[in-house]
């Protein structure tokens, strides 16, 4: 089996963001020997490949993630920065299922458990419905779209009341999958009905894949929004197609940081359409409790949340225009797309609060009137992580402590000279 040459691909205006993803898995631009069936039908046994074709990790979670560990009580500052009673009152995600096609999503973490759709499938190990998640990346992702409001928390989901059907094409090391159940998962989840799909990996040879490439076409036809993680291979700042991310119709995801700018890990390209907080996001873990980790494998299930907000308020959308209300109403670095962060940093609210329908593809901002610039700022807001708040706390418990010092000083001085005067007064010694 030969390795397929990447073909060209279309162009939008300027140019676009590409990531590979946090924790993401890597499928392989391996020729497949069979052609998929079309996306209406019910997926065969998928094709397995040789180990070349196996999946691997990217980057790791950024502290130490334990299952079934503690929760994490503050509210994370991708969540910080929306204005989420406003979100909350316009959708919720109900009645929107998500495809996860991951690494399984464990239901036994509390913030998940209502959040299961039926029809699950496992395409690697033995849980059929999907529900096994011994590497946590998938059940992650899920928590990032899906979590459930939780006590003694202040994370949850985007769309807290959309379904997950969680579609396990790749496990842990006895378990891994390849771009044949990769492709088998995708024609699955269009043939049990989900209208988005999110994909948190990316091929670790950055090939075209023919067969995975036709399954996408055959998604994206049926009507289905995919939203795959660009990558992070990005340190080096330079360009490279990934894939699904950058095949045709996909929204494909980069990484921002607190401050609306790339992730020093994402890598830049033409193809990125939309950025989205990837580092340190919290989400759920196996067996229950929350860590943190970074990546775009963890930035396109926030923006794959936002979809299923979008589907629930305006059913009669079709993905593309989805897409393009996500993108248009995005926190732009200038008039344009550039291939940083794509058409910007995604702005939920925003995309929520405009009713009139969009088309089909994004426009540029009209050119700035002569005289003033033409770059349109973002707003930036931030939120504050845990640990600046611990510092923040300390910084006013030293000042606390420094005042009433100079305070109890001070006193102690006033008492000295008042006896003294006294004494000097009363003609009797005084305090020294």
């Amino acid at each position: 089996m030969g390795v397929l040459t990447p073909r060209p691909r279309r162009r939008t205006s300027g140019t676009r963001a590409l990531q590979r993803a946090c924790g993401v898995l890597a499928i392989a631009g391996v020729c497949l020997t069979t052609a998929p069936p079309a996306a209406a039908t019910a997926p065969p046994a998928p094709t397995r490949l040789a180990d070349a074709d196996k999946p691997s990790f990217g980057l790791t979670s950024s502290s130490e993630c334990t299952f079934g560990g503690k929760t994490i009580r503050s509210t994370p500052w991708s969540l910080q920065r929306v204005l989420l009673r406003q979100l909350r009152e316009q959708a919720t995600g109900e009645g929107v299922t998500v495809a996860v096609i991951d690494t399984g999503v464990d239901d036994s973490n509390p913030q998940l458990r209502g959040a299961m759709a039926p029809g699950g499938k496992d395409y690697v190990g033995k849980s059929k419905d999907g529900t096994d998640d011994i590497e946590g990346h998938g059940t992650r992702v899920a928590g990032i779209i899906a979590a459930r409001p939780f006590p003694g928390t202040g994370f949850a989901g985007i769309a807290p009341k959309a379904k997950i059907l969680s579609l396990r094409y790749t496990g842990g090391e006895e378990e891994q999958g390849d771009s044949g159940t990769m492709s088998a998962a995708i024609r699955d989840a269009v043939a049990k009905g989900a209208k988005i799909i999110n994909i948190s990996s990316d091929t670790a040879n950055k090939k075209d894949n023919g067969p995975l490439r036709a399954t996408v076409k055959n998604a994206v036809d049926a009507g289905v929004l995919i939203v795959a993680a660009s990558g992070n291979d990005g340190a080096d700042g330079k360009s490279a197609d990934t894939y699904p991310a950058s095949y045709p119709g996909v929204l494909a995801v980069a990484a921002s940081d607190r401050n609306n700018e790339r992730a020093s890990f994402s890598q830049a390209g033409d193809f990125v359409d939309i950025a989205a907080p990837g580092v340190g996001m919290v989400s759920t873990v196996p067996k229950g409790g929350q860590c943190t980790a970074d990546g775009t494998s963890f930035a396109a299930p926030y923006v794959a949340g936002v979809a299923a907000l979008l589907k629930e308020k305006h059913p009669k959308w079709t993905a593309a225009q989805i897409a393009t209300r996500i993108q248009e109403s995005a926190q732009r670095p200038g008039l344009g797309p550039n291939r940083y962060l794509g058409w910007g940093v995604v702005d939920p609210v925003a995309a929520l609060s405009d009713d009139a329908t969009p088309g089909t593809r994004p426009q540029e901002d009209p050119p700035a009137p002569a005289g003033t610039t033409d770059v349109i700022p973002m707003a930036v807001t931030m939120g504050e992580t845990e640990a600046e708040q611990e510092r923040r706390v300390a910084m006013y418990v030293v000042g606390a402590g420094l005042l009433l010092v100079l305070l109890a000083s001070g006193s102690g001085i006033a008492v000295r000279d008042w006896r003294n005067k006294r004494a000097r007064q009363s003609g009797s010694p005084g305090a020294l």
